[in-house]
């Protein structure tokens, strides 16, 4: 499996399993941007797409205008999504022994979430 590297408006993602670097994965934006371990991007892959699917499943439970806020969080990796079930930012915080956070405005996390679903990690 080779380098895969997307980006759009607000957001980058990277994913380079056969580098020899500890660190195999990229997430950020335009102004920033943190590697992450294999286990780290995993998580935050795993982690991503569970918080949509949360999103989703609260969607037709929600009022007009009712927004909701959910957290999702391994040993390594928090995250929270907060906003409209279509229409939300998202945060992150490194757990592990370095920190790092890093977070996406609303304009930029579908085609962040879109791009995610395209990236194999294993």
């Amino acid at each position: 499996m080779s380098r895969q590297l997307r980006a759009g408006e607000g957001w980058r993602l990277g994913w380079q399993p056969t580098t020899i670097s500890a660190f195999q994965g990229l997430v950020g934006t335009n102004e920033w941007a943190v590697e992450l371990t294999q286990p780290e991007f995993a998580d935050f892959h795993r982690l991503l797409l569970q918080l949509v699917d949360v999103f989703e499943q609260m969607s037709d439970q929600l009022m007009d205008k009712e927004t909701i806020t959910c957290e999702a969080s391994s040993d390594l990796i928090w995250m929270q999504a907060r906003g409209y079930p279509q229409q939300f930012s998202l945060s992150f915080i490194l757990l592990s022994g370095r920190r790092a956070e890093g977070q996406w405005d609303v304009s930029s996390t579908v085609e962040l979430v879109n791009a995610m679903q395209t990236i194999e990690v294993f």
